[in-house]
């Protein structure tokens, strides 16, 4: 072994940094320096390296896909502060309402709708949250099944296209945004039954945790429900399936289809009312915020990928997760709970920016190793198995970012821990997702072939 553990060394402190609070970039930028001078001092880094950073740096920037991200980033963000959640909450409680368990299938399935809208996490959860959790609350049902639908389907924003994190992905891998998203689709779909299916097994089997809607809070009945429904739940369906609808039949590429739903969402704020100069701001502000995070973390990850690389870091880690015992499945297994683990405590542009790009070089160099997935798909499934991953590890407690999101708006009557001991039903139910994922390749491939 040669200066690799200088590599090593560096990445544990890396760490070190971001989990003792210290700014993902910073870290990234902060470590590179340190160990690039310690590495040149030994010799055991080429300084000439140095000199292909402005190209990886144009060449990310260059990634028409990156685009894309402001586009949903503002189309979630218009969703959220123009009242359209709201009124889609209101509207589908009314609908489900008369059955046992309605406000928690309501909100399973608006919190979805939403993930698929705005593709952040904490927008969805924190909305989710301030609207349907009082009701919640307020009419009887048992806290822990309330928290736990609220952080389950919000956190499914990561995993539902557009996500935010198949964007990422998609730059860090090297496989097509559009794939990702058809990939992400149906595992995406069927962790939301999984969790209705929960509520209505626990709405059977305990029907005092999830009571029917009382008849005076059905303040629409009949055609006037019809009427509603169609006006709010239809406009932001017919939105969300033009954007990705497009995407799937190469219509448009992701950073125009987010583009015209950038447009679509401030066009239903209109329709709705609420399309004010003060909430554009509010939105273009925080799509600005969440750009720029995304941009700092690109350009310092690709330095501390240069380094880390320069050292020997990028070999040693190939080379050490191609050995591993169990060949393909011992790689899956340890990627797997590695992702896990950091999910715990790190948000997931850091797990895509530090870890993807270790995985991938192993990941493509066992492929031909196993016949479980089809090799031009293997990063793809791969992808979309760890983007589910990432979903378990944000609601596991005691330090998912999900339960903090909801925990900061949450009314006084749900305790702390309620929130926890809500989630671990749907943490369980998200493992069955996992393990049918791994399992099952075509619930990723199936719509990847039929599309392509």
């Amino acid at each position: 072994m040669g200066f690799e553990w200088l590599a090593i060394v560096m990445f544990v402190l890396f760490l070190f940094l971001i989990l003792s609070g210290y700014p993902v970039a910073f870290s990234f930028a902060g470590t590179s320096i340190v160990f690039g001078l310690i590495g040149l001092a030994l010799g055991a880094f080429d300084l000439n390296l140095l000199k292909l950073l402005p190209n990886r740096w144009f060449g990310a920037m260059s990634d028409f896909t990156l685009l894309a991200i402001p586009f949903f980033v503002f189309m979630g963000a218009m969703f959220e502060k123009s009242g359209l959640a709201e009124e889609l909450l209101t509207t589908i409680g009314i609908a489900l309402g008369p059955i046992r368990g309605g406000l928690a299938l309501a909100a399973i399935f608006v919190g979805t709708l939403l993930a698929a809208a705005t593709g952040v996490v904490a927008a969805t959860v924190i909305v989710m949250g301030l609207l349907s959790l009082p009701i919640m609350v307020r009419y009887n049902y048992d806290h822990k099944l309330a928290t736990g639908v609220i952080t389950a389907s919000g956190t499914l924003a990561q995993l539902l296209p557009p996500s935010l994190v198949l964007v990422v992905l998609s730059s860090q891998v090297g496989v097509s945004v559009g794939d990702l998203f058809l990939g992400a689709l149906i595992p995406g779909i069927m962790l939301a039954l999984l969790y209705a299916l929960y509520v209505v097994v626990i709405a059977i089997v305990r029907p005092e945790a999830a009571p029917a809607l009382p008849p005076e809070a059905r303040i629409y009945s009949g055609w006037a429900l019809v009427r509603r429904s169609m006006l709010v739940v239809v406009p932001p369906l017919l939105l969300i399936f033009a954007v990705l609808g497009s995407i799937f039949a190469g219509l448009a590429t992701p950073t125009e289809a987010g583009a015209v739903g950038a447009f679509g969402a401030c066009v239903l704020a209109a329709l709705n009312r609420n399309l004010t100069w003060k909430i554009v701001k509010e939105a273009g502000r925080s799509t600005a915020n969440i750009t720029a995070l995304v941009l700092m973390i690109l350009f310092c990850s690709t330095f501390f990928g240069l380094v880390f690389d320069g050292l020997g870091g990028q070999l040693w880690v190939t080379n050490f997760l191609t050995g591993l015992p169990g060949g393909f499945w011992g790689f899956i297994i340890v990627a797997n709970i590695a992702v896990f683990l950091l999910g715990i405590n790190l948000e997931f542009l850091e797990i895509s920016f530090i870890v993807m790009p270790l995985f991938v070089p192993a990941a493509t160099a066992l492929a031909p190793m196993q016949t479980h997935v089809a090799p031009d798909l293997m990063l793809v499934w791969f992808s979309v198995m760890m983007a589910v991953n990432l979903n378990m590890a944000f609601i596991s407690p005691p330090v998912g970012f999900s339960l903090f999101y909801l925990q900061s708006v949450a009314p006084p009557e749900v305790e702390t821990l309620d929130i926890h001991k809500g989630a671990l039903p749907f943490m369980g139910l998200q493992v069955v997702g996992l393990i049918l994922v791994m399992l099952f390749p075509s619930t990723v491939e199936w719509l990847v072939r039929l599309a392509g």
